[in-house]
């Protein structure tokens, strides 16, 4: 009886080829950070003092960065836990939804100087303010659901321990299924803010906060921020960091080159980032070869072209 060709028991496996690479794409969003000059940027700004692995901060930071693009989600990964967290400058505003509602999150935003804008639960004091709304000052505004109005007015919130504040409100037409009261005539969503500008320009931007959804989920399940590795805070804090630089990396990558293709950090990995790679050299002159007819083939050469010509002389 013949053994098939493709009984894998009959395939030998041995690791001794020093020229094949995994993740071989990442070359595409490491060119990106190298002539967006990351790493040099790190080696400046980042000192460790006498802190133990102190010594090339940018090549060590790169390589955390690099590791959440592939897929790392975990400082072993890559095998590196020594960053300090750098400080924030410059006009700061919170944008959040009706979770951080709270008394102590408006003091503290009132206490580091920075603005807020922060979704309203709609408890029956405020529902009552609402409605005291005359009719005259709601502003129609372009919306996806036709009926579409804005007004504002000043609310006192959190009772005796808030502060009297700008109260924009945005109502819309019930959509069919909604679970709404009988006879109700508008939903209503509201937020208390102290930035200044006009109603129609805040509540337009408030609104915007929501698109931060993906970008957090991208986070979690596109790059390492599903969990901290660390029982440090500082060592999270620069996690944090590094996570969101590499999400940076894949979005501009993406949308400089592709043709602002729009598609999560697992499509970009799975389409440009994962590919087996061989390095040779001849003539002085190092080539990656990846695989041939990747569907994909294309769009990775016109994106790194885009990237080494028009970044090079930024």
């Amino acid at each position: 009886m013949r053994v098939s060709c493709h009984n894998l028991d009959r395939v030998d496996v041995t690791f001794d080829d020093e020229h094949l690479v995994a993740n071989a794409g990442l070359m595409l969003p490491a060119t990106l950070a190298q002539h967006l000059g990351l790493r040099e940027l790190f080696d400046e700004y980042v000192e460790l003092g006498d802190a133990a692995g102190r010594a090339n901060v940018g090549h060590k930071a790169m390589t955390l960065v690099h590791s959440a693009l592939a897929g790392g989600d975990c400082i072993d990964d890559a095998d590196f836990n020594r960053v300090r967290a750098a400080g924030a400058a410059g006009s700061l505003t919170l944008r959040a939804d009706s979770g951080f509602y709270n008394h102590n999150v408006v003091d503290a935003c009132r206490a580091a100087d920075v603005r807020y804008s922060i979704t309203a639960k709609l408890y029956p004091g405020l529902k009552k303010v609402i409605e005291a709304i005359d009719e005259s000052a709601w502003t129609s505004i372009p919306y996806f659901l036709e009926g579409a109005a804005v007004a504002e007015t000043t609310y006192q919130p959190f009772g005796k321990k808030g502060q009297p504040c700008r109260l924009i409100v945005r109502r819309v037409r019930p959509t069919p299924g909604s679970q709404l009261a009988l006879f109700t005539e508008f939903s209503y969503h509201a937020f208390i803010t102290d930035r200044l500008g006009t109603t129609l320009e805040l509540e337009a931007d408030h609104r915007r906060h929501a698109e931060i959804e993906n970008v957090i989920r991208d986070l979690k399940y596109g790059v390492g921020l599903n969990h901290f590795p660390s029982g440090r805070f500082g060592a999270n804090a620069a996690w944090l960091g590094f996570n969101i630089i590499a999400h940076n990396l894949a979005r501009f990558s993406s949308r400089l080159g592709l043709d602002g293709e729009a598609i999560t950090t697992e499509t970009f990995r799975r389409r440009y980032l994962s590919l087996p790679g061989r390095l040779t050299r001849s003539a002085r002159r190092v080539t990656l070869h990846l695989p041939a007819r990747w569907p994909w083939a294309e769009r990775f050469v016109a994106a790194l072209t885009h990237h080494r010509d028009v970044l090079l002389v930024t």
